[in-house]
């Protein structure tokens, strides 16, 4: 996922706009592209290559960046770990779904995660990965902006309709043409805010099964989703969909539970 464009100087200016250009050159990086050169970088966020090797000059010196030596290509440095660890160590939603997690995975055999929404992008904060060797998986950090994943529906869904169709609409959340879901996109969310989860079979990869549900505080607010997600053709061979549905809206109910949400909340 490219990063964030730069912005205009005539908005935005001076050390704030640097700081924003800093964060655009590093949401450039992602899990399918954890290693880029300077001209990838520039060409991701829209920057002269000179004003993005200076940026990563800083980043690097600061531990955020980390340059190879041999090929003069970037990744993420390690002291982006120092900077997220106090956020996730204090986000209450991932601290409350780890063990329910843990259980999810233990029943089904297949991987749990929990994800909470940044605006327009599903964001995976945890997971317990799958004890079988194939399996689907997302590193904590993985970004999803495709209407097509589960728990990105299961986000929008809790949307004002007009605000759903507005990040379709402006490409912020990225549909593809023939998924296989419903077109009328408004009744399909208003579908999975009623029954409360959103199902993955296929429509994102020919391989991924993937079933989500909503996770809510004490207000009713939806604060996160609990996902899982495994291997198609083991999911249709088995014929465990429903059982990962339960599964799914189990432990999602279970972390609500523990956020203070009730019934009638």
């Amino acid at each position: 996922m490219a990063g964030r464009p730069r912005q205009d100087n005539g908005q935005v200016q001076g050390a704030a706009a640097s700081l924003l250009n800093g964060l655009a050159v590093l949401e450039a990086f992602s899990v399918q592209n954890p290693v880029l050169g300077v001209t990838e970088i520039a060409q991701r966020v829209g920057l002269h290559k000179s004003t993005v090797s200076r940026i990563l000059s800083g980043l690097t010196e600061a531990g955020y960046a980390q340059r190879d030596e041999e090929t003069g290509r970037y990744r993420l440095g390690l002291g982006l770990i120092a900077l997220s660890g106090p956020l996730l160590a204090d986000l209450d939603v991932r601290r409350a779904a780890v063990p329910y997690l843990e259980q999810s995975t233990d029943s089904t055999q297949e991987t749990s995660a929990i994800s909470v929404w940044n605006g327009h992008e599903a964001i995976v904060v945890e997971q317990v990965a799958s004890p079988y060797q194939v399996k689907h998986t997302a590193t904590i950090g993985t970004r999803y902006n495709k209407f097509e994943s589960s728990s990105v529906r299961v986000f929008l869904a809790e949307l004002a309709p007009a605000l759903a169709t507005e990040l379709i609409e402006s490409g912020r959340i990225v549909r593809t043409p023939g998924d296989g879901l419903p077109l009328d996109h408004t009744a399909h969310l208003q579908e999975v805010a009623r029954q409360a989860y959103a199902v993955n079979d296929g429509s994102t990869t020919e391989e991924e099964f993937g079933v989500s549900a909503p996770v809510r505080d004490y207000r009713g607010r939806v604060v996160g989703c609990i996902t899982i997600s495994a291997p198609r053709s083991r999911v249709h061979k088995n014929g465990t969909g429903d059982a990962l549905v339960q599964a799914v809206q189990h432990a999602a109910a279970e972390v609500s539970i523990r956020l203070g949400w009730t019934a009638a909340s």
